[in-house]
């Protein structure tokens, strides 16, 4: 197995040099709902549980957790973001073994941004009517686990952004690693590249309007198509470490630290830890601050402290069917906070 983890440290090493944050290109990427969480257990550790994440919400954090489930997850996630806001997102998301070591997962996540007044040049109070943006993507993953100790995964993600008369589509590649060891596979490492995908582009009806034609008779007009400028998706690498400490059997307190490198915004590194009680309750708490900050820059957007609560109740235990309850909140800097809740089923 050193083969293995040697290999896991040149592919973090590799990719932290490739990945290191470029603040002349702060502010230009797109497609930014991609870094929103919608899982309530991973959100509760400020989304740093790289090395730990198992199941359904390792198609957000790390793809290789997704083989570490028992047989099948089914998660359904609510997000209030930026309490004050109005902004939320919507999420399900299902993972089923195939095989002994391997498993697929499929996610959906939706942002919704409630109604929006429709304004005009001529009418900038509004004209009567509303819309909604359609902002969603869905993600296809496979991972598979190597003799319990590595896991490896390869999620691909579509990403479908639409106004009534304008839309932009792409493809985005995760692709993650975990490593475990211990008598109880009590330590473990995590990389995970997140958000590798072509530029993503708007067209559509409305980039196009009418005007004189140059050189013609007056009233004679055209329509002009205006090209949009292209974006980046926000790409960014995670590199964790976590190492529980067991209470007998059942209780552990694990101890997480994760670095984030995004390549366009500023690097984040952080601190969590959750305990665990008789697999039934489980706390959650950590504190994550953005590098180089300061000197009047302001920092990113989640930065500060996070914390959560999750409630398993078993069915059957012989069969590992669990009913789960999560809550998170995570300070932001604007607004009051993110609220994350989801329902999971674990069968």
């Amino acid at each position: 197995m050193k083969k293995y983890f040697y290999t896991l440290l040149l592919f973090g090493l590799g990719y932290s040099v490739a990945f290191a944050g470029n603040p002349d290109r702060q502010g230009e990427a797109g497609a930014a709902e991609l870094l929103l969480n919608p899982w309530a257990r991973s959100a509760g550790l400020h989304s740093m549980s790289t090395a730990s994440v198992s199941g359904v919400e390792a198609m957000r954090i790390n793809i290789a957790g997704l083989s570490r489930i028992s047989k099948g997850e089914l998660v359904i996630g609510n997000t209030r973001l930026y309490e004050g806001s109005t902004l939320g997102i919507n999420s399900v998301g299902f993972a089923t073994k195939a095989g002994k070591n391997g498993a697929f997962g499929i996610s959906l996540v939706a942002m919704d941004f409630g109604e929006i007044n429709v304004t005009t040049t001529a009418q900038p109070s509004g004209t009567g009517g509303t819309y909604s943006p359609s902002f969603f993507n869905i993600g296809l993953g496979y991972a598979y686990t190597y003799e319990n100790k590595i896991s490896v995964g390869i999620l691909v993600r579509t990403i479908s952004e639409t106004l009534p008369d304008v839309s932009a589509s792409g493809i985005a590649i995760d692709a993650g690693v975990q490593y475990v060891s211990g008598d109880k596979d009590e330590f473990k490492l995590g990389i995970a590249l997140r958000n590798i995908g072509s530029p993503m582009e708007f067209g559509g009806e409305g980039l196009s309007f009418r005007t004189d034609a140059p050189g013609s008779a007056p009233n004679y007009e055209i329509t002009v198509n205006q090209r949009a400028e292209d974006f980046e998706l926000p790409s960014l690498l995670n590199i964790g470490l976590s190492y529980d400490m067991y209470f007998g059997e059942t209780n552990f307190l694990r101890g997480i630290v994760n670095f984030t490198s995004n390549a366009f915004s500023r690097d984040d590194i952080g601190v969590g830890a959750e305990f665990s009680f008789r697999d039934m309750v489980v706390l959650r708490g950590a504190y994550k601050l953005a590098l180089d900050a300061g000197d009047g820059v302001e920092e990113n957007l989640y930065t500060g402290l996070a914390g959560g609560v999750s409630i398993d109740v078993p069915l059957k235990r012989a069969d590992n069917r669990t009913v789960g309850i999560d809550y998170a909140y995570r300070a932001t800097n604007p607004f009051r906070g993110t609220h994350n809740f989801s329902i999971r089923l674990g069968f």
